[in-house]
């Protein structure tokens, strides 16, 4: 990555103003003003160095937990999935009257979380995340998508979906409401192209293709 090239760990900046916080609260501060600049910023071009000026620390602060931007983006990612997967929980529980309400109440609460935050979710899917040097960010991935699963091996066992390999259906699935999304949040879903209720007639059509 770029930023691993030029921003390397600086010294303790001389006569920097730092915001005071509580021990073992940098890490929270560094976080939290990241996430604030990633809604602002609409992107994440910011550099380690900018997050500390706008947090009130020094410059060498971020580097106490983050070894790099791609450390500091990849932890965003994994909450950013740790809170969809919270959201898309919530939306079925209590599980609803039917495998097809609970998948149209998952795929809604998808919808809506990657819309109402747009950076974060295309940081989610990004390779400017490193991976490599956050492995939660995989399993924050995986359980996020094992509650799909999930509603999935719920509807092939109660006879209301195919039985179809159920990591094929949730490919197929998490497909369109990703394609979905990313069409919804780059503002390609015009009335005039996908009617007046797109969220609902795109959902219909992928139960019917899946429903037994």
């Amino acid at each position: 990555m770029q930023e691993k090239a030029r921003e390397k760990a600086p010294e303790k900046a001389q006569g920097t103003s730092e915001r005071p916080y509580h021990h073992g609260d940098l890490k929270r501060t560094v976080i939290e003003t990241a996430q604030e600049m990633l809604r602002e910023d609409k992107g994440w071009q910011f550099t380690l160095r900018e997050v500390a000026r706008r947090a009130g620390v020094s410059h060498a602060a971020p580097y106490k937990h983050f070894p790099d931007k791609g450390a500091l983006l990849a932890e965003l990612a994994m909450l950013g999935f740790d809170g969809l997967r919270r959201q898309l929980a919530a939306a079925v529980e209590p599980p609803p009257g039917s495998v097809r309400e609970e998948l149209m109440a998952a795929g809604k609460a998808y919808i809506r979380f990657g819309t109402a935050n747009p950076s974060l979710y295309r940081l989610m899917f990004s390779g400017d995340a490193d991976r490599g040097i956050h492995p939660q960010l995989d399993a924050a991935a995986d359980n996020a998508f094992a509650l799909l699963l999930a509603i999935l091996e719920r509807g092939q066992e109660s006879g209301a979906l195919r039985r179809n390999p159920v990591r094929g259906q949730a490919a197929a699935t998490w497909a369109l409401v990703h394609g979905f999304t990313l069409l919804a949040i780059d503002g390609q879903l015009l009335p005039k192209k996908v009617g007046a209720d797109p969220v609902d007639a795109v959902l219909m059509s992928l139960l019917e293709g899946l429903e037994a």
